[in-house]
């Protein structure tokens, strides 16, 4: 928690605005928050006060509903001086529908944006994104596991697998809705035959973290590309 504090600290110092994830170990905080936004009531006069959006979303066999909440009704928060610049604090709430039912999942934030739901919603989406990229590079490429000592090495390697991570969420292989681990075991199968088919993607979008900062970049896929990133690091299974 003292590492968030001195990150919103740093962020104000520079001007710049911070929506930050609560933690279940950050105790009464994270506690308040959510006894907070468990009040339909409260939800209703949100909703009432433009402080509110919600988006759909169909993928992978489900259906995602993403509903936002902000206001800057924090009086009443005992930790609000502790935060350098807090004037919101935020909820999602998602409810994934699928065969086997439906379940909800929220996620808690404080922020020093005044209500702006908009702004709000596309931050918080931000976190889910870099969430989930740190998990890919964990579980579906076993960063944790790397054996690299060389700094510089670890470093490029990193850059290789967020590479080959974007190449892998825009081929479609065999059938949709493939977890990335299963593409990298389909493609390791017939390496030759799938390298023709993502040869075939011309374009793309992808993004790459450096520094605490994400960086989007459009690429052009060719052999020199490839060539670059080594098709070996895409395809290795295990």
């Amino acid at each position: 928690m003292g590492t968030q504090k001195a990150v919103a600290e740093k962020i104000r110092r520079k001007r710049a605005d911070y929506v930050l994830a609560l933690k279940g170990n950050q105790n009464a905080l994270y506690e308040d928050v959510k006894l907070y936004f468990s009040d339909a009531k409260i939800r209703q006069e949100i909703r009432e006060k433009a402080g509110y959006t919600s988006t759909t979303e169909k993928a992978h066999g489900q259906v995602e509903k993403r509903e936002y909440y902000q206001t800057e009704e924090i009086k009443w928060l005992a930790q609000n001086k502790e935060w350098n610049g807090i004037k919101s604090i935020g909820m999602e709430e998602k409810t994934i529908r699928d065969e086997k039912g439906e379940r909800k999942e929220y996620r808690y934030y404080i922020s020093s944006l005044a209500t702006d739901i908009e702004t709000f919603r596309r931050a918080v989406r931000g976190h889910w994104s870099v969430e989930s990229m740190h998990w890919h590079l964990d579980v579906t490429f076993r960063e944790d596991a790397s054996t690299t000592l060389d700094k510089q090495a670890a470093q490029n390697q990193n850059i290789i697998r967020k590479w080959s991570l974007s190449i892998l969420k825009m081929i479609e292989l065999m059938k949709p809705g493939l977890s990335m681990k299963k593409k990298r075991f389909v493609v390791s199968l017939h390496p030759i035959k799938y390298l023709e088919e993502v040869l075939s993607f011309k374009t793309g979008v992808g993004s790459v973290e450096e520094d605490g900062r994400i960086h989007a970049f459009v690429v052009h896929y060719n052999r020199n590309l490839l060539t670059l990133i080594r098709w070996y690091d895409i395809i290795k299974y295990g």
